[in-house]
Order: C-alpha cells, then sequence, then structure tokens
C-alpha cells in the first residue's frame, strides 16, 4: 500500500533533504536554494521523516550530514505530483514500456515509492513518496514553492543518540506529526 504521510497544514507541506554543510548553510541563510546547489540537476524531496533518517543514516552519511526540513507551497506539491510519472515501468499503470519512456522524458518529475520506515528504521507494512525534481519543476522549487528551511540536523542526532542507548520512546516523542495526506493517484 502506498502513502503519503507528512507534516502539512491548509496552505504548506513539509519535505525533507539531506545535503553537505556547502548546500544546507547557504540554503538556510538566504531561505532559498543558491549555490553550489546545482539547478539543472535532479533534487529528491521526502516528505517521510523517518525516510528521509533511513536515507541519509540520521545525518551521518557523508554528503548527508545536514537534514533540511522544508516548508513548501501545497500548490506547488500538487502540482509536482500532477506533473509526474513514475521512476519505474509499472504495467498496471502505463500500456507499454515504451509510452512509460515516453512519460518519463516529457515529465519533469519523477515519483519512487519505498518502504516507510519507523524509529529504528525497519521497513513498514506501507510504502512512503519520494520526489525527484528535474527542468521547470527544481526552478519552481527553489523560486516559487519554498516557505521556509530549517536545519533539524541537531534534533535528528539527538533522536539518534537516544535511539543508540535504548530511549526509544524519548525518541519518539521528537518525531513531527505526520498524517495521511489527502491526494489520490
Amino acid at each position: 500500500m502506498n502513502q503519503i504521510r507528512a507534516v502539512f497544514d491548509e496552505k504548506t507541506i513539509t519535505v525533507y533533504q539531506a545535503y553537505s554543510k556547502h548546500i544546507a548553510l547557504p540554503a538556510v541563510r538566504a531561505q532559498k536554494f543558491v549555490p553550489p546547489f546545482k539547478m539543472e540537476r535532479m533534487t529528491w524531496i521526502k516528505p517521510s521523516f523517518l525516510w528521509m533518517m533511513y536515507r541519509c543514516g540520521w545525518a551521518q552519511k557523508e554528503g548527508q550530514e545536514h537534514v533540511l526540513a522544508i516548508t513548501i507551497k501545497r500548490e506547488g506539491w500538487e502540482w509536482a505530483i500532477k506533473n509526474s510519472c513514475l521512476s519505474h515501468f509499472d504495467a498496471t499503470i502505463h500500456h507499454s514500456k515504451e509510452e512509460w519512456k515516453e512519460a518519463v522524458k516529457n515529465s519533469p518529475v519523477r515519483i519512487q515509492w519505498d518502504p516507510e520506515r519507523d524509529i529504528q528504521l525497519e521497513k513498514l507494512a506501507y510504502r512512503s513518496i519520494q520526489v525527484g525534481l528535474s527542468l521547470e519543476a527544481v526552478s519552481l522549487y527553489v523560486n516559487d514553492w519554498i516557505v521556509d528551511i530549517k536545519d533539524i540536523t541537531s534534533t535528528c542526532k539527538e533522536m539518534y543518540t537516544l535511539i543508540e542507548k535504548g530511549e526509544i520512546e524519548q525518541a519518539k516523542q521528537l518525531l513531527p506529526l505526520e498524517r495521511k495526506y489527502p491526494y489520490e493517484f
């Protein structure tokens, strides 16, 4: 089962990304992505905090030492979903591999569904979305959708330390309050 779980309100949704200090710290200061962030590269955003922790190893992986919580406009998020295609061929959705390849070539957004994770980064029974932005979608994300960028690395590291000490319930207290996002594909 696929689910979008996120922190959101009527106007915004929070997504996560992890970068080196060379990209993350200037982005926080400028409240938008600036060089050395590359606009011409695909950038992946994830509304699931724990999937982000799995991906960046609680901010321990090289080049992913800073975790950013990026609040973006819901209208931008929904534009991305509406203008997306799956990153892999699915015979239940696509009539042919050729049709899918054409969609990938023409779409500024890719969607990938990966197993959601619990606080100990074990797989859960449902899959979470990650969204790859390229072409015009990156420009819209950087120049129009972003409302706020926060560096949440210290909270991530605090949670990791608690988990390592076996203090799981204390770590859970620091989790963002995600809920099912009301969007159907």
